[in-house]
């Protein structure tokens, strides 16, 4: 059962993109919606839940705290490797005044002696106060939560969900295009295996959004996805080639193939189908961005870089925003709650 946290609020002054506005707040607290919950996939959150780590943030970003962890101990877990993700993490903590432990590869830990993920878990969430885990079995976070005293993060699961790398997509879809409804957007690549596209995708989804799928037919979305899309009345196109959806996005999301999902024969197939380089952008709009969950390969070629559309590393930069904003919500300790609060009252008394 989920364990909430209430905020004394009252009369607050608050700031959106330096637009002050006044907001009278009609309760006089509020729960803490994510205080140690499971984040396990984009599904278990609401939309409310998400405007709120993206506000907050922006608020980190443009105001840095140094305390809101103080005292929290964290690992990071991690049988997969991972640049991004894990050092963002960690960054995050430290950065907010945590301390965390943890190791990059599961090779080094009994696992390697046969140890199962419960007894794993069940020994690791007793040193700390949550674990963030990367695994390469699909459901290896869903399982690890059944098993921990304390909180999961999933820091991404095989082919199945990333839902932190959403929360920073999110709040650079939020930074560059102003909103976060209605915005159209084309996944390019590897859609059956791309666990971000998938969370990006179900997450967008609540904010009425237009998708256009651009991948070979073999790395083609997920029916159930697909399913779910039909469910919620969200439009989607299949296209051919990048260059018949340029002119119509604000976002266009690239990612790789994943080689390590393939053997070397199948791999080799569908290698360098959809590479965009600087000459496709030519009918971009101007306003539109290049997103990319990194690492890239080939299939964005370095002289994009240098164009006003390409923000990955921008977007790389907010996982360390978007993972503080998550952590500190998660793991807020009762002398923070205030620190926070008029973040969650901008947030109800926002209309998106």
């Amino acid at each position: 059962m989920d364990v909430h946290a209430d905020f004394e609020v009252g009369d607050i002054d608050a700031f959106d993109h330096g637009v002050k506005k006044q907001v009278n707040p009609k309760v006089t607290t509020m729960p803490n919606p994510l205080y140690r919950k499971h984040i396990i996939s984009i599904p278990d959150f609401t939309r409310e839940e998400l405007e709120l780590v993206v506000t907050t943030a922006a608020q980190l970003k443009a105001a840095p705290r140094d305390e809101l962890l103080k005292g929290r101990l964290l690992a990071t877990c991690f049988f997969e490797p991972s640049t991004r993700t894990r050092l963002s993490f960690e960054t995050a903590i430290q950065r907010l005044g945590g301390n965390v432990i943890g190791f990059a590869d599961g090779a080094n830990t009994s696992a390697k002696k046969g140890e199962t993920l419960a007894d794993t878990v069940r020994i690791i969430s007793s040193y700390t106060d949550a674990i963030i885990m990367r695994h390469p079995k699909e459901g290896a976070a869903r399982v690890a939560s059944e098993f921990s005293s304390v909180p999961i993060i999933n820091g991404g699961d095989g082919a199945n969900q990333h839902p932190s790398q959403t929360l920073l997509d999110l709040f650079t879809l939020q930074e560059t295009q102003g909103r976060l409804d209605n915005l159209t957007v084309a996944f390019v690549g590897d859609l059956k295996y791309g666990r971000t596209v998938h969370s990006l995708a179900q997450a967008l989804s609540l904010f009425g959004a237009k998708f256009y799928f651009v991948g070979p037919e073999a790395l083609a979305m997920p029916d159930y996805l697909c399913e779910e899309l039909d469910e919620r009345g969200i439009s989607y196109s299949i296209a051919e080639t990048i260059e018949e959806v340029i002119p119509h996005i604000d976002i266009l999301y690239m990612t790789r193939v994943q080689r390590e999902r393939f053997d070397e024969a199948e791999y080799k197939k569908i290698q360098g189908q959809f590479v965009l380089r600087a000459d496709m952008l030519r009918n971009a709009r101007p306003n539109m961005k290049i997103l990319h969950p990194l690492p890239r390969v080939d299939e964005i070629t370095t002289d994009v870089d240098a164009t006003p559309h390409a923000y990955y590393f921008e977007q790389a930069k907010n996982g360390v925003y978007a993972r503080q904003a998550l952590l500190s919500w998660r793991c807020l300790p009762p002398r923070a709650q205030s620190a926070l609060s008029k973040t969650m009252r901008w947030c109800a008394s926002k209309s998106w």
